[in-house]
């Protein structure tokens, strides 16, 4: 696991200044404290910080080349089916130098071009110098758990990880992109392949890109499709899908360093871990977070599933003084960034990184196997839209008048589900996704703003995604939305930035890309069966995990920024949203600001999620454009905003 980064110049132009992509590299030291390497000639430019995994030696440093030096390589991630593709390479001809996963890569390449990543299995983001054909390959996994951007003008490209690197290259510019903060203030992230900052892009899911001369050449590589269905009783199926998830985990085990499971007490990371006991006769230590809110808290599951399968548990309670390291979190996630239990998992991969190298989790579950009672609640909606359009308004319009509820309750959920009755399914799914309405914007928005985006709705971004799956079911067509959207440029982003700034792998035994694509081929039912969710990995979980995390409601991994936001937070929303450097700015109505608070403050309205995304995007804006990030000698920033 690493951080990458390099350089791309014009043919016959000297090597890139090493003390840039050094530069550059250090900027992403927290990903990989435990090697850096940079290797420069004609025209490029590659560097490497690395966290040690598989190989611990020195024969391991990143750049890797081929054997004449002709390939160069800097990889971030990991390839699970390593052994057998090495062996393979072996048996062909190729000699290693390393025990390390990523030397695989620089052969396999060697044999078939671009196209040796339909082989890799695994999360990956690299970038593969061709010195034969002076082509540079950035590639990405295919579900995007490892990040990569990139800008580019005429023959140069520079490209890294995570932005901080690629804006210590001072030709990169710092300017917001209005657009690309127009959908994140929909999403409450910034969905791909925008970035928040002007002409940086990230490299999308299952993609590569060949740049020679300058020229930019995109490619899919993998799609997931649901059709056909697979046939076969319950039975043979859930035999299939438990060998499926055994593989997957046992791959997941290989490492030179200790391992441990973070586990929140639902059904994916108990399953993750009951794998793991069923693979591991060791310690397995596993990591829990909770909150003195019970409604948020989940710790009791998280122990009775640690008791069961007797680890070596630890816990920690997050509280609001948490928000005090919001601006070393900002700083870390390069963009703004809305979801809010990014807290939690900063939390939670810190205490883990402290006694681990790498960690199993349950994420993307709930995507592969129709998890989120949203899902549950699109099946219904869409039985529902055979009555008359006139009755549907009315039900939908009927939403303004329930009462203002917390999140996670009956009332809340009744709200959200019946406001979007009177939209097509496309729609409905992108308004119960969305931080903030057309409606909400053309009141927050500034004229200004408005005139540049305030008539132009980014829910069309999801609706692409939901036209494009070839499923045939309506609520898979959302579960493909998610995969394209929410999952890489949300969840992934979360899990990735939290544990990477503490030098923590976490590697998604349900993210194999195997898995996945069995999942999707599965019929509805054997997913959501009933109102049941996950049906079938249920019923495959009998045999490991205690019956009452089995029949648990799902709570969501959330944290009760709402009721912070009533208490300790609020003269800190204040003093972000309304002092002079946030309104001058010019983006937003300060009334309306001022009415999000006092409505939220008094319990008149539920505006915790957008008063949290635009506190976000604030203290973006102070930590990457009111000043370019710089470092100390160490990689870390010489200075970040204050909260006041």
């Amino acid at each position: 696991m690493c951080g990458i980064a390099g350089k791309l110049v014009r043919s016959g132009e000297p090597a890139v200044d090493p003390k840039l992509v050094a530069h550059m590299t250090a900027a992403l030291s927290h990903r990989g404290p435990d090697a850096q390497g940079v290797w420069t000639a004609s025209g490029i430019g590659l560097g490497s910080s690395r966290l040690a995994v598989i190989d611990l030696s020195d024969r391991a440093r990143q750049p890797l080349s081929n054997e004449d030096g002709s390939i160069r390589l800097v990889f971030n991630g990991e390839i699970y089916n390593f052994r057998e593709l090495r062996h393979e390479l072996e048996m062909r001809g190729h000699r290693f130098r390393s025990e390390t996963d990523t030397e695989v890569i620089v052969h396999l390449y060697e044999d078939e071009g671009p196209e040796c990543v339909r082989k890799l299995d695994g999360m990956f983001a690299f970038a593969l110098w061709d010195a034969r054909t002076r082509t540079l390959m950035l590639a990405r996994d295919r579900l995007g758990q490892k990040p990569l951007f990139y800008w580019h003008r005429g023959d140069t490209v520079v490209f890294g990880s995570e932005p901080k690197a690629l804006l210590q290259d001072t030709t990169v510019p710092n300017e917001v992109d209005e657009e690309a903060i127009h959908h994140y203030l929909t999403y409450g992230y910034v969905p791909a392949p925008l970035s928040a900052f002007k002409n940086i892009r990230k490299l999308a899911p299952a993609h590569y890109m060949l740049v020679t001369d300058g020229e930019l050449r995109l490619s899919r590589y993998w799609t997931l499709d649901y059709e056909p269905k697979l046939q076969g009783s319950m039975g043979d199926l859930g035999v299939e899908l438990d060998a499926l998830l055994a593989r997957s985990v046992e791959r997941r085990l290989v490492a030179d360093v200790p391992l441990g499971a973070l586990l929140s007490g639902g059904l994916d990371s108990s399953a993750v871990v009951a794998l793991m006991r069923r693979s591991m006769s060791g310690t397995i230590k596993t990591f829990s977070i909770g909150f003195e809110e019970p409604e948020y808290d989940e710790l009791p599951y998280a122990r009775a599933v640690a008791a069961a399968f007797e680890t070596e548990h630890h816990e920690l309670v997050v509280k609001p003084a948490v928000t005090d390291f919001l601006p070393r979190l900002v700083y870390h996630y390069n963009e703004p960034f809305a979801d809010s239990s990014a807290l939690a998992t900063w939390c939670l991969t810190e205490m883990a990184g402290r006694s681990v190298t790498v960690a199993l989790s349950g994420d993307g579950g709930d995507e592969a196997f129709l998890g989120y009672d949203r899902y549950a609640g699109a099946v219904l909606a869409s039985r529902l839209d055979c009555l008359p359009m006139v009755l549907r308004r009315q039900v939908a319009s009927a939403a303004a008048w329930l009462p203002a509820a917390t999140p996670k309750t009956a009332v809340a959920r009744l709200r959200r589900f019946v406001g979007g009755l009177d939209l097509e399914p496309a729609q409905r799914y992108g308004r119960w996704m969305s931080m903030l309405l057309v409606e909400h914007k053309l009141k927050l928005y500034t004229p200004e703003f408005t005139a540049a985006w305030g008539e132009s709705d980014s829910l069309g971004l999801m609706e692409s995604h939901w036209r494009s799956a070839n499923a045939l079911a309506v609520v898979e067509r959302f579960a493909h939305a998610d995969v394209g959207m929410y999952l890489p440029d949300d969840l992934l982003v979360k899990m990735d930035i939290a544990s990477m700034a503490n030098s923590l792998e976490v590697r998604s035994p349900l993210l194999d890309h195997h898995v996945v694509e069995f999942a999707a081929s599965l019929p509805v039912s054997f997913k959501l069966r009933l109102g049941t969710p996950k049906y079938l990995l249920r019923r495959v979980m009998r045999a490991y995990l205690p019956s009452g995390i089995l029949t648990r409601r799902k709570m969501g991994f959330g944290v009760p920024i709402d009721q912070w936001l009533r208490g300790g937070m609020r003269e800190l929303a204040r003093d972000l949203l309304l002092g002079r450097t946030a309104t001058e700015r010019g983006y937003f109505e300060p009334a309306t600001l001022q009415r999000y608070l006092d409505e939220h403050e008094s319990g008149q309205a539920q505006h915790h999620m957008r008063i949290w995304g635009l506190i976000m995007l604030e203290l973006w804006h102070r930590t990457f454009i009111d000043r370019r990030p710089d470092l100390d000698q160490t990689g870390a920033p010489t200075s970040l905003p204050t909260l006041s």
